[in-house]
C-alpha cells in the first residue's frame, strides 16, 4: 500500500510539474526584433538572429491553438499571463505566410498584415535577408514611381476588373511614351501579389535607377487564377485554369492599358512574365500570339507535359524564325522548387532557341525565387 502511495504521489508531483512548465511562456532572446509585416504597436510576431519567428495571440477560451507556417505545424502554448506562445524552427529569408488555427479553424493573426495567398487573405512574415537583400527594399537618394489601382471593364466578360499598374517617376514629368511588362503572379494569389510579396517597385526603382534597366510601365492582373485548382487537364496550352483571362488580357486589358496610360503599342515594345502558374499563363499567351508579345519570361513556371517540337503548333521547331521574333528568354527555378525547368531550357537550347535558365541557390517555391527572377530578367528588356 505505501509503494503505490509513493507511486501515486511520485506521478502527481510529474504532473503537476508538467502542468507549471506548461504555463510557462516560452522564452523570447533579448536579440528578438519585429519584423516588418507585423502590424505598428504589436510586439509580436517576433524573429530572432537564427531566423526562429515567435507568436502570440490572446485566446483564453481556447483549448488549443496552432501556428501553421507553410503547411508545418507549431502547438502553441499557453502562458501564465493567459496568452498563448509559439516559437518555430529557423526559417528560410524571405517571405512566408501564416495562419493560427483555433479549434480546428485558420484565422489570420491580428498582428500581422494581410497578403492575398493560399486562396484567401493570409498573414504573413518576412525574414529579413542581408545587405544582399537590398535590390527589393526601397533606396534613398532615388526617385520612385507609383503603383496605382485601377478598374477596368472587360466586355469579353461583361465584368469591372480591378488591376496594379506600376508606372516609373519620370512619367509624370513629360509627354514620353512607355514599353510594358505584363506580369502576373502565381495560384491562389491575386493582383496586389508582386507589389506587397514581391515589391516589384522597389526592384524596379532601383534597376532604373542604376540605368540597368530602362524606364517601363509594369501590369499586374488578377489572372482568374484566385481560385483554387479544380484539377483535370493541365498540360500546356490546354489546362482551362485561369484560361478565362485570355481574351481578357487580349481585348480587353491591353486595349485599356494603351488607351488610359502613354504606352508603345507595338510588339517590340511588349513583354510578358510570370511566377509560377502565370508562367504557365505567359506561355499560353505569349506562344499563341507572337505578333503582340517580344519577351517572354517564367519564374518557377508551372509548365507541365509539354513537347517541345508540337507545342503551340510547333513555334519552337523553326529555331531562327522564333529567335527573330522573340528578343529575349528567361527562365528562374529554386534549386529547392519542386518545379524546375531546367530540362525545358536544355531541351530548347538543344532545338536552337535563344533562352537564359537560371536557379536561385537556397530557395524553393517562394518569393524569394521571383524577386529574384525579375531582377535578373527586366535589365535585358527593351534594349
Amino acid at each position: 500500500m505505501k509503494k503505490i502511495t509513493f507511486l501515486a504521489a511520485v506521478l502527481l508531483t510529474m504532473i503537476v510539474w508538467n502542468v507549471k512548465a506548461c504555463a510557462q511562456p516560452i522564452y523570447i532572446p533579448a536579440d528578438a526584433f519585429i519584423p516588418e509585416t507585423t502590424v505598428p504597436g504589436n510586439d509580436f510576431p517576433k524573429v530572432d538572429k537564427q531566423r526562429r519567428a515567435y507568436f502570440r495571440i490572446n485566446a483564453p477560451e481556447a483549448n488549443k491553438v496552432v501556428v501553421d507556417i507553410c503547411g508545418k505545424k507549431y502547438d502553441m502554448q499557453k502562458g501564465e499571463d493567459g496568452r498563448w506562445y509559439a516559437v518555430t524552427d529557423p526559417l528560410a529569408v524571405g517571405f512566408h505566410y501564416y495562419f493560427i488555427n483555433i479549434g480546428g479553424v485558420n484565422f489570420i493573426d491580428p498582428a500581422t498584415e494581410t497578403f492575398f495567398g493560399c486562396n484567401r487573405e493570409a498573414g504573413g512574415i518576412e525574414i529579413p535577408e542581408g545587405p544582399e537583400g537590398d535590390y527589393y527594399r526601397p533606396q534613398q537618394g532615388i526617385a520612385h514611381g507609383q503603383v496605382r489601382s485601377i478598374y477596368y471593364y472587360a466586355n469579353s466578360t461583361n465584368e469591372w476588373r480591378h488591376a496594379m499598374v506600376y508606372t516609373p517617376a519620370e512619367y509624370e514629368n513629360g509627354k514620353k511614351s512607355y514599353p510594358v511588362l505584363y506580369l502576373q503572379h502565381g495560384m491562389g494569389e491575386d493582383e496586389t501579389g508582386w507589389s506587397k510579396q514581391g515589391h516589384m517597385q522597389h526592384i524596379m526603382d532601383n534597376l532604373i535607377a542604376s540605368k540597368q534597366a530602362v524606364p517601363m510601365i509594369v501590369v499586374m492582373e488578377s489572372g482568374d487564377i484566385k481560385a483554387p485548382f479544380r484539377g483535370g487537364d493541365n498540360r500546356q496550352g490546354r489546362s482551362q485554369y485561369g484560361a478565362s483571362f485570355y481574351k481578357v488580357m487580349i481585348n480587353d486589358l491591353i486595349p485599356t492599358i494603351d488607351n488610359k496610360f502613354r504606352t508603345l503599342t507595338d510588339r517590340d515594345n511588349r513583354a510578358m512574365a510570370g511566377l509560377s502558374w502565370g508562367g504557365h499563363q505567359t506561355f499560353d499567351l505569349v506562344l499563341s500570339n507572337m505578333d503582340k508579345f517580344a519577351w517572354i519570361g517564367t519564374f518557377s513556371g508551372a509548365i507541365f507535359g509539354i513537347d517541345l517540337k508540337t507545342a503551340y503548333n510547333g513555334v519552337f521547331t523553326n529555331a531562327d524564325e522564333f529567335n527573330k521574333k522573340i528578343h529575349y528568354m528567361y527562365m528562374n527555378w529554386g534549386s529547392d522548387d519542386f518545379i524546375k525547368s531546367g530540362d525545358i531550357v536544355k531541351g530548347l537550347q538543344e532545338m536552337g532557341i535563344k533562352v537564359e535558365g537560371k536557379q536561385s541557390e537556397g530557395t524553393a517555391h517562394e518569393w524569394l525565387t521571383w524577386r529574384r527572377g525579375l531582377n535578373d530578367f527586366v535589365p535585358h528588356l527593351f534594349k
